[in-house]
């Protein structure tokens, strides 16, 4: 497959919630081998979910898109300012469907996403990473993303930092 030139839109929540609880489910998966903790045991992760993507691209408008290549959907990035610093930026997700990776393709979500934090005025992004998820780990450290160990509260996952 040969990659070519993506389209980043809004996601149209209306329309497209099952395919952002679809993607987020699967990015459990492929970081802990499950989507029971996205889902919860009451059942609520889902729309928990939608409620918190709804008020990010509301913050933020742009911040949250899907990425389409043609006619089809193939991904998705969810990007806001970090909490503790709004001169960072933070992905939540960066997912794109099984067909579609390995292709070329990520490195276009990463390049959307420092565009998008440099015109918000941000100097560098950070990202959670499980190591267990090897291929994105890689991805990542082959990308200018740099490991910045364990984070304190879930020691599950790593913190990773770009600097623009």
């Amino acid at each position: 497959m040969k990659s070519s030139t993506l389209e980043f839109k809004p996601i149209n929540l209306e329309r497209d919630q099952d395919l952002c609880v679809q993607f987020r489910a699967d990015s459990f998966i492929c970081s802990f081998g499950s989507a029971a903790r996205f889902y919860k045991e009451d059942g609520s992760g889902s729309g928990e979910y939608l409620q918190w993507l709804r008020q990010r691209m509301a913050e933020i408008p742009n911040s949250c898109v899907h990425v389409w290549k043609e006619e089809q959907i193939i991904g998705q990035i969810e990007m806001m300012r970090c909490q503790h610093d709004s001169s960072v930026g933070y992905v939540n997700l960066f997912y794109l469907t099984p067909e579609f990776r390995g292709h070329g393709f990520g490195q276009q979500l990463d390049q959307h996403a420092a565009h998008f934090f440099k015109r918000l005025g941000c100097h560098s992004a950070r990202l959670n990473v499980s190591p267990t998820n090897r291929v994105a780990m890689r991805f990542y450290l082959n990308h200018g993303w740099v490991d910045l160990g364990q984070r304190e509260d879930h020691p599950e996952v790593h913190y990773l930092e770009k600097k623009y």
